[in-house]
């Protein structure tokens, strides 16, 4: 009888494969999961964000100008009033109400003591100008200052390269003279003051400065801590700074930019907060203001 062989199993070499195939498609897919969770699309997102902050009356998150005075703004589509946003076309803007008070006629007599009030208010600022002019005579006369009133406010423009070294929002010994000068006559007055910086549209980058916004800004900051050192009540004041963004004159030509380059000192009517004056009506000013001599004069 012949003898029987048992034959020996095949041992398959490449059965680890299999599991690794399904670990690398497992892996593969949850991946893909991830990504797809963590694409996000920017415009839907910012869309989304405005939306939400406009429901809960948040501020906007998305791109808006810098506010400017008292009132906060409501999301992305202004929905609350404020001197940033005033004028601005908006379906759910709802305007200011003056409500009269119990006290008040409903005729035409009350004009007559707010035509009062407005006249005495101009000539207290005209007052102002003419001091300011007398203190500043001599940088007035080099052109290097220029005072000006318009119908509610008093305005004083100093050329920067008499305040500051190019590049620079150092305030040298000139400076804070005539600042300091300014300061003189206004420190026992009630106006608020707003100090507005501008710059030319050279470029600027430096460890200091990323741009002309920063350097407009404390310049303006600079010359309010003068002013402030000076006796100035720091409630009177405000600052902001419009870099070249609201040009006087032609940047493509040296006599613009030294133009361009200047600090403004807008003195507001006794009662109204410093916050009141926009970037909005800085070239209305500009255009209907008039400059004031020595003299009293205006030309």
């Amino acid at each position: 009888m012949a003898r029987r062989f048992a034959h020996e199993e095949h041992v398959n070499h490449e059965a680890w494969a299999i599991p690794y195939g399904d670990l690398v498609t497992l892996l593969l897919a949850f991946f893909v999961v991830m990504y797809a969770i963590s694409s996000v699309n920017a415009g839907k997102y910012r869309a989304v964000a405005d939306s939400l902050s406009t429901a809960f009356g948040g501020p906007p998150k998305s791109m808006a100008p810098v506010q400017l005075g008292r009132t906060q703004l409501r999301g992305s589509d202004y929905d609350r009033p404020s001197l940033a946003t005033a004028g601005a076309a908006g379906p759910t803007r709802s305007a200011p109400v003056n409500v009269p008070r119990l006290h008040e006629n409903n005729n035409t007599d009350s004009a007559a003591p707010s035509a009062t009030r407005e006249s005495a208010s101009h000539a207290q600022l005209r007052g102002l100008g003419d001091r300011i002019g007398d203190a500043l005579s001599g940088l007035v006369q080099q052109k290097l200052v220029h005072v000006r009133q318009g119908s509610d406010y008093l305005e004083v423009e100093i050329q920067s390269d008499l305040l500051f070294p190019s590049g620079s929002a150092l305030p040298n010994t000139l400076a804070v003279d005539t600042v300091r000068k300014v300061a003189d006559v206004l420190r026992g007055q009630p106006n608020a003051l707003r100090v507005e910086g501008y710059t030319d549209n050279q470029p600027i980058a430096n460890a200091l400065y990323a741009s002309n916004w920063e350097l407009s800004a404390a310049r303006a900051a600079s010359v309010l801590h003068v002013m402030v050192q000076a006796g100035i009540a720091p409630s009177r004041l405000s600052m902001t700074g419009y870099a070249e963004f609201q040009p006087i004159a032609d940047n493509a030509t040296v006599e613009g930019r030294n133009a361009n380059r200047r600090v403004l000192l807008v003195i507001l009517p006794a009662g109204q907060g410093a916050d009141a004056v926009t970037g909005a009506d800085t070239r209305v000013r500009v255009a209907d203001a008039q400059d004031i001599h020595r003299d009293g004069r205006t030309g």
